[in-house]
């Protein structure tokens, strides 16, 4: 296999922009065409980032194509995917991997048959805030970690999104959405989960776009759009995870977890960057000295000031462990075991009963300094 990998997208999106911006980055990925259902979306794309469009069926059969990032809607993720995978290409999907854990066993009995490799994002965990954190729980800070909590909560996506109707509906809402970026991390941080409890409510049938340039329509809500969970995972710990689209505003922190040697304060999961708090026993909590974690670097402008924005790490682990032999760290499995729980938090807000999880995955590796630095051009 060549050192650098073909790699085509399929979506032209707002996601895509990151994507095409972000991959020059890397090494081991170059993005050689993007496609979309809308051709005229995907000339767009391409000519504002100087790749080249192609028709779908064009892109799936073109052979300076190795990998295929599927970055549609995700009501499409799991038609797409199996047309990429069955097109006999690598597969990194935008999250969720699919809709239903039966779609995504699917996805992965066919790159089985068909000997091809399966990655989904979320990658943010890979960043340089919660790697910090991931390397103070594996030298034993904590001790054992016993409890958590996790919020994700706003006001949802209509007040900047120019088309947010796919958050509304079945597939999307705040679990589905935001839920991948909490849950992976905290299969990086803790492990996989045993079984999952959770209340479900929608405060309002309908919500109004405020965002140009469909300013003042009406969208149907039709999934759940606040989730109180809690996640027993099969460690032990137990951490409960309040997920929301109907809060103004809240004082409630990002991510905490709890251990029997100290506790840990972390910044959004949906970020690269940020500050990490350690308290050990009888302590108050401190900043953590922030370690030269390439993804932690700041290289982006943002409203609250700059911030690490390295989005496609997860592509180019992809790729390296492609190339090396070696597990891939937002691999099918563990989003697979994300689809798992994130479905049976749904499912468990239906029928009112814990829902015991039928996937398991091991922790991913950990990528401290030295293995980032390896897969950015100029380190």
């Amino acid at each position: 296999m060549a050192k650098t990998l073909g790699i085509g997208i399929i979506g032209a999106g707002n996601i895509s922009a990151t994507y095409l911006r972000l991959a020059p980055l890397f090494k081991g990925i170059e993005i050689r065409a993007i496609a979309d259902i809308n051709y005229t979306a995907a000339t767009a794309r391409a000519s504002e980032y100087g790749t080249e469009a192609r028709t779908i069926d064009g892109l799936l059969a073109s052979d300076d194509i190795d990998l295929v990032v599927n970055l549609t809607v995700p009501d499409a993720h799991f038609d797409v995917s199996k047309q990429i995978l069955s097109a006999g290409k690598h597969l990194y999907s935008e999250k969720p991997l699919t809709l239903s854990l039966k779609d995504g066993l699917e996805l992965q009995k066919l790159a089985t048959k068909k000997s091809l490799k399966a990655g989904c994002a979320p990658d943010t965990y890979l960043g340089g805030a919660h790697q910090l954190a991931r390397k103070l729980v594996d030298d034993g800070q904590l001790g054992t970690i016993t409890s958590g909590t996790a919020h994700v909560l706003s006001h949802g996506m209509e007040h900047w999104h120019p088309n947010p109707d796919f958050f509304f509906r079945p597939g999307g809402g705040p679990i589905l959405d935001l839920g991948p970026y909490y849950i992976a991390n905290l299969i990086n941080l803790i492990g996989p989960v045993r079984r999952v409890a959770a209340l479900t409510s929608m405060a309002t049938p309908t919500r109004t776009i405020s965002s140009e340039p469909r300013r003042g329509e009406t969208i149907k809500v039709t999934t759940p759009t606040t989730v109180q969970a809690l996640l027993e995972f099969e460690s032990g710990a137990s951490v409960t995870l309040s997920a929301s689209w109907d809060v103004w505003a809240h004082h409630h922190p990002n991510m905490e977890l709890y251990g029997t040697d100290g506790s840990i304060f972390l910044p959004d999961p949906n970020f690269f960057g940020g500050e990490v708090k350690l308290a050990k026993p009888g302590k108050k909590a401190k900043p953590v000295k922030a370690w030269a974690h390439p993804f932690g670097t700041p290289n982006q402008k943002h409203p609250a000031g700059m911030m690490a924005n390295y989005r496609t790490a997860g592509l180019a682990d992809m790729a390296a462990a492609l190339l090396a032999g070696r597990d891939i760290r937002c691999s099918l499995e563990r989003a697979l075991h994300g689809v798992d729980v994130m479905t049976s938090i749904l499912r468990s807000g239906e029928e009112k009963r814990f829902i015991d999880i039928k996937t398991s995955c091991s922790r991913p590796e950990a990528l401290g300094i030295k293995e980032a630095k390896s897969l950015l051009k100029k380190p």
